[in-house]
């Protein structure tokens, strides 16, 4: 089938069959670890529903990085009811994430600027998240007024881990630019093009992070789970954004050793030697 005689009300087989082929469903590191468990399973569903409309590709985008961006305007909601509906939202992202790919690929529309905007989604998505929680621990803005010096220090360190999530997606981001640059190839989307030696000190640390895979937590998704985690243990302990703080107090110099543990691996495996 070509872009301009596929129908117009496909059967999900066969969308399946353009939307979901096997190069895209085996990819490792450009799908979420919940693709295979749930996410592929029902955003076919989703997929069904959009290309039926006529929205474009790159407007389903649109809805994903707004999706996105809702989860951090929930953080601001005081109580459990803000976290909850972040995860609702940080699911609806991931369910767009997909669609529009999928979209794309019915259509036969995919475009630079489709995974330019796409990329958007998720730099401001994951850098924004922090900055809300970093707000939301103030837990009201009278603290400004009671302890500013407390309340700085919150918003610096939302501020903080919101630069080192940022930062870490970027290095995956300089890898493929300075391949590019050097004139290489584009980076094959496989474990092997990205190994560490495994006799190497790095490859031995890396294969003890499988049992502590702390670089997963800094998507949306699992953000927003660990945030409502948090508020849960605020509200049994009766201490407004008690675990939310605590939580930010954790993340940042988590995060730092994630980024320092990324640069090193990069550095010690294959992906920049020609």
């Amino acid at each position: 089938m070509t872009g301009t005689t596929r129908p117009a009300h496909p059967t999900l087989e066969q969308l399946r069959a353009v939307a979901q082929p096997p190069e895209v469903r085996s990819r490792k590191n450009a799908e979420h670890w919940t693709a295979e468990l749930y996410l592929r399973h029902i955003s076919i569903y989703l997929t069904s529903v959009l290309v039926r409309t006529p929205i474009s590709a790159n407007g389903v985008t649109g809805l994903m990085i707004l999706s996105g961006w809702a989860i951090s305007a929930c953080l601001l909601i005081p109580g459990i009811w803000g976290p909850l509906l972040a995860v609702f939202f940080s699911q609806l992202q991931l369910y767009f994430d997909c669609s529009d790919g999928e979209v794309a690929r019915w259509r036969g529309t995919q475009s630079p600027k489709g995974i330019f905007l796409d990329k958007i989604g998720h730099y401001t998505t994951e850098g924004l998240i922090p900055i809300a929680l970093g707000l939301r621990c103030l837990g009201d803005f009278g603290l400004l007024g009671r302890d500013p010096g407390q309340a700085y220090f919150l918003l610096f360190l939302g501020a903080l881990l919101a630069f080192l999530i940022v930062l870490n997606k970027a290095q995956n981001e300089m890898v493929h630019a300075s391949r590019a640059l050097a004139g290489m190839d584009k980076l094959p989307d496989t474990a092997a093009a990205k190994a560490v030696p495994a006799a190497t000190l790095v490859g031995r640390l890396r294969r003890l992070a499988r049992f502590l895979p702390f670089h997963r937590v800094l998507h949306s998704v699992e953000m927003s789970l660990l945030i409502l985690a948090a508020s849960v243990v605020s509200v049994v302990a009766g201490v407004p954004v008690l675990g939310e703080r605590w939580l930010l107090y954790v993340m940042v110099p988590a995060v730092l050793l994630v980024n320092i543990g990324h640069f090193v691996a990069i550095m010690a495996s294959p992906r920049l030697r020609k």
